[in-house]
């Protein structure tokens, strides 16, 4: 499937939809003099133009890099989903503010929608229409992984649910005399404004740089730690710049006595099989593992037991000991929990130090990128 084309595809169809509904909503909305249902027209030109705006997006998005871009320009489909965010906000200040008018209209001038049968399965029917759209969206969003489909999905169905209460205000008016749709409306924007500002809180985080999925983060060290000649991979870091487009960084641990030759066959699969499996440039970085000598045994079961019963200290690695010059580097990896990391990698060092103290000890701190 042509991610590209699926998207503009599904987005044409919705501001077909969407200018079709305009049409009907409007035309019925000054025929019944319906402030409600005028506003739900404009609400449904807005989400025509957020459609339009998810093209611009993935057609920007797919742009090749350039000397400015080098990554590429897939992070334009998050500037996308914020930009709906926007729009779904603005409809629901929009929603709240011409229903307040309305009330008060209502109590100044008692001025109430004149409905007809036929406008009543009019917009029946366009909920019917908007409830497609929005479920038609989600379904194709899920499917391409798109932020921007996803996000017009989640407010045709909130628009849906606006065009519902408006329906029942006017079977109301029309049927028992009674005004109910500038409080339906008020309560509808409201929920609107809660669904635009879950969507932009989600756009900003991926703007941000949020944690890749847990799961999947290790499925790719395990794949990393699968490379044959592999001891252990640690330190993972992936940026997304886009769908399927990642750059990344990983630690692994190999023998200390591989030849350089050795090593680099280990470092070519590792990018290799992270570029075709998941769309990863990574760069892979060589700690040599060495628990050959005495010194750096013993070292290293007191740092074990130094870290058995701290639950902040998620993970050490790269442990290397130069008898020689007396000197131990390692690093660890500390749970954003902590509060002061620091002072207690400080602590770690100074009991290392008086165990040891013919030692220089370096304690590298890393933070927790995709472990927890």
């Amino acid at each position: 499937m042509n991610r590209e084309k699926t998207i503009i595809r599904t987005s044409i169809i919705g501001i077909l939809g969407n200018i079709l509904l305009v049409g009907f909503k409007a035309t019925v909305g000054f025929i019944a003099g319906s402030i409600s249902i005028i506003m739900d027209a404009l609400n449904n030109l807005t989400d025509a133009l957020s459609s339009v705006i998810t093209i611009i997006g993935t057609k920007l998005s797919n742009k090749k890099p350039d000397r400015k871009h080098p990554f590429g320009h897939g992070r334009v489909e998050y500037i996308t989903s914020t930009l709906i965010g926007a729009l779904i906000l603005f409809a629901g200040g929009m929603a709240i503010y011409e229903s307040i008018l309305s009330i008060i209209d209502y109590f100044k001038n008692g001025t109430m929608p004149d409905y007809k049968p036929v406008s009543l399965f009019i917009i029946g029917g366009a909920i019917l229409i908007k409830v497609s759209i929005g479920i038609y969206f989600k379904i194709m969003g899920k499917k391409v992984e798109s932020d921007a489909l996803k996000a017009s999905g989640t407010d045709a169905l909130w628009d849906s649910v606006l065009s519902t209460a408006t329906l029942v205000g006017a079977i109301f008016a029309f049927t028992l005399n009674w005004y109910v749709e500038g409080y339906l409306g008020i309560l509808i924007g409201l929920f609107i404004l809660k669904s635009g500002i879950g969507v932009l809180k989600e756009a900003i985080s991926s703007i941000i740089g949020e944690r890749y999925d847990t799961e999947e983060t290790k499925q790719i060290i395990e794949d990393i730690s699968n490379v044959p000649g592999v001891k252990e991979a640690y330190d993972l870091i992936l940026n997304s710049y886009g769908h399927k487009k990642n750059i990344g960084s990983v630690h692994v641990g190999v023998d200390s006595k591989l030849t350089a030759v050795e090593v680099q066959t280990i470092e070519r699969m590792i990018t290799a099989m992270m570029y075709t499996k998941y769309n990863t440039i990574m760069t892979v970085g060589i700690y040599a593992d060495n628990v050959d000598s005495e010194d750096s045994r013993k070292i290293r079961a007191s740092l074990s037991q130094l870290l058995k019963n701290n639950k902040n200290i998620l993970q050490m690695h790269g442990f290397f000991v130069e008898t020689d010059q007396k000197l131990c580097n390692f690093d660890l990896v500390v749970s954003f929990d902590e509060k002061e990391p620091e002072a207690m990698i400080m602590g770690i060092q100074k009991e290392l130090e008086k165990q040891y103290p013919e030692y220089t000890f370096i304690i590298n701190l890393d933070k927790d990128y995709s472990l927890s």
